[in-house]
């Protein structure tokens, strides 16, 4: 779309002669998907409101306990240091962040009073910085006001690298300034697009000073309310038991109106995904269950005459295996997969695209993924203004046989591949599930039939996910040389998505392992690429910048995407749970309902 038509049409909507539905409806004919169009709107100059609410209960609490399931139970209550989604769930039950996702992509006020814009002054119109107005009388369990200097100490807390947390790079080159009380500044280094990021959503939920701040850098682990959170949510903490249970009650002073629902909340940990599905499905046991990533199939088949339900949202969310750039048998300075070695096969770039071609999707979505599964090239896939349509998959045996015989890769007496020396045979590790299994098992069949041997490793998720830094077998140490799973990508747009794998995010022993890019894949081009995506305001160079980035990932097969997984749910009939593809699973949760 031409920028002159596009300035023109944010025209129309400001003076009112195009309504916003209208202009949602014109640039998704486009490929723009409605949160990177709302947020056009608000750089124009448009006031911005939040999606309509479903919510229908007149009072607070009366709905008894809502018992939710989380095959991979939370390790852990500080969102900052959170390795999986896990912890950012369990952790989202009582901090709160300043605004989160709707299922539209739409924005919605949790701790702030209204949405920037540069109608309302609040947006710069260079996109340089963002200024929240902040809830009055909220409160923290403990009973203290929640202020502005909660939000400040909460970025100092983050952005100092000692404390070693995986949100900092939405933090580091920001600065936070109190106004006053109720009023913060976020301003940017450079034109930021996407301000709606520090702060927004599951991730950046917001600390307590008074209850953080003996706790900051290198000190940062020793918190006691990493296990026992004083947060300013709808439920108040009760007890929690790493990898297995959190329990919380309604907080009778809760900012929001009639809400919440539920007198109680309940989330437990353990078990794995089909058990879980029939426990809500089948049995009625639970009201919710999290990441049903089971057979769909097995899913119809529950859902007959079951007391619950699946329930799906689309988002960016894809299945991927990731590839080590470094050795994970080599140690240097007490460092595995450091980034002093290189690994052994897959420097040479012939063995990573062999091994692409040896994934077939077809089949995995077939026997596995059913109604929730897209086949996709591609490590980004939403939204869809930034999908690529360069990129291609193809399933070919043969094909990799040759491409691995031409660069003298050659099966020996044992019918494995050897070159220089070195065998080619790869552990492949993911966390148990059966659908992770049975893919596992369909990869390394094409595998051996092309002569690499795979030695497969089923991690329990609970250890896989961990934040336990003394933990080996956690994704982001990546002991091994490829590994599978999904990253949800947790805003609608891809900049913190796609800004965890620069250069300077590698996951090392020196930053705790905290550190987003764990294939510690390094390419000067793709650094380019992100940094200039942060800061192009033209949505159109920005899309084509991400575009880019992806392209460069698969040209240099960082990634072999699996699947373009939807999000899959479990829950009761009479259970109205508000799902975002765009947001953690329980970023809305002030807004769940029972149906009486």
């Amino acid at each position: 779309m031409l920028d002159k038509e596009l300035r023109s049409m944010i025209g129309d909507v400001k003076d009112g002669r195009m309504n916003r539905r209208a202009f949602i409806q014109r640039l998704a004919a486009v490929g723009l998907a409605a949160p990177a169009a709302y947020q056009l709107l608000a750089l124009g100059g448009v006031a911005m409101a939040e999606g309509p609410s479903a919510y229908k209960p007149t009072k607070r609490g009366g709905g008894g306990a809502l018992k939710l399931l989380w095959w991979q139970g939370p390790t852990l209550l500080n969102p900052h240091f959170a390795t999986g989604t896990k912890d950012q769930d369990g952790s989202r039950l009582f901090y709160e962040p300043l605004a989160c996702w709707d299922p539209d992509g739409n924005m919605k006020l949790v701790l702030a009073t209204e949405i920037p814009s540069i109608q309302n002054g609040l947006l710069a119109a260079d996109g340089k910085s963002v200024t929240w107005k902040l809830k009055p009388g909220v409160k923290w369990h403990d009973g203290k006001p929640f202020t502005a200097d909660d939000v400040v100490f909460t970025w100092q807390y983050i952005k100092d690298p000692a404390t070693a947390a995986v949100t900092i790079a939405s933090y580091r080159d920001i600065t936070v300034e109190k106004i006053d009380d109720l009023t913060v500044k976020i301003s940017f280094p450079k034109p930021t697009p996407f301000w709606a990021d520090a702060f927004v959503g599951a991730p950046n939920t917001i600390l307590p000073k008074h209850l953080f701040a003996d706790y900051t850098g290198s000190k940062s682990r020793e918190a006691p309310t990493n296990l026992s959170p004083v947060g300013t949510g709808p439920y108040k903490f009760v007890e929690f038991k790493p990898g297995d249970l959190i329990r919380g009650v309604i907080n009778p002073d809760y900012h929001m109106a009639n809400r919440p629902y539920f007198d109680s909340i309940e989330m437990k940990g353990g078990g794995d995904a089909v058990s879980a599905a029939r426990a809500v499905i089948q049995t009625g046991e639970y009201d919710f269950g999290w990441n049903i990533q089971v057979e769909d199939d097995v899913l119809l088949r529950l859902e007959k005459g079951g007391k619950g339900k699946t329930v799906y949202a689309v988002g960016g969310d894809t299945e991927f295996i990731a590839l080590n750039f470094t050795d994970p048998n080599v140690e240097v300075d007490g460092e595995r997969s450091s980034m002093k070695t290189k690994h052994p096969l897959f420097s040479d770039p012939v063995v990573r695209k062999a091994l692409s071609l040896l994934v077939d999707r077809e089949s995995v979505k077939k026997a596995i993924y059913g109604r929730a599964g897209r086949t996709t090239a591609n490590f980004l896939n939403g939204p869809e203004k930034f999908v690529s349509k360069n990129t291609n998959w193809e399933f070919n045996i043969e094909k990799a046989a040759k491409m691995l015989d031409d660069a003298g890769w050659k099966p020996g007496a044992d019918g494995i591949r050897e070159k220089d020396g070195k065998k080619l045979k790869i552990l492949y590790q993911t966390s148990i599930n059966g659908p992770r299994q049975k893919t596992q098992a369909i990869v390394k069949q094409a595998c051996q039939k092309a002569g690499i041997e795979v030695e497969l490793k089923s991690v329990v998720a609970s250890v896989f996910f961990s934040s336990d830094v003394a933990n080996p077998d956690t994704y982001p140490k990546f002991y091994a040389d490829i590994e599978m799973f999904q990253i949800p990508l947790s805003q609608p747009d891809p900049s913190q998505h796609m800004r965890r794998y620069l250069s300077t995010s590698v996951a090392t022993k020196e930053n705790k392992w905290q550190g987003t890019n764990f294939p510690r894949w390094v390419n000067k081009d793709y650094d380019a690429a992100i940094t200039a995506a942060d800061m192009e305001m033209d949505p159109v160079k920005r899309a084509a910048l991400y575009i880019k980035a992806n392209d460069l990932m698969w040209e240099d097969t960082v990634f072999i995407p699996v699947m373009h997984r939807l999000k899959v749910e479990a829950a009761a009939n009479n259970l109205r749970p508000v799902i975002s593809g765009w947001a953690n699973e329980t970023d809305n949760l002030f807004d769940w309902y029972r149906e009486e």
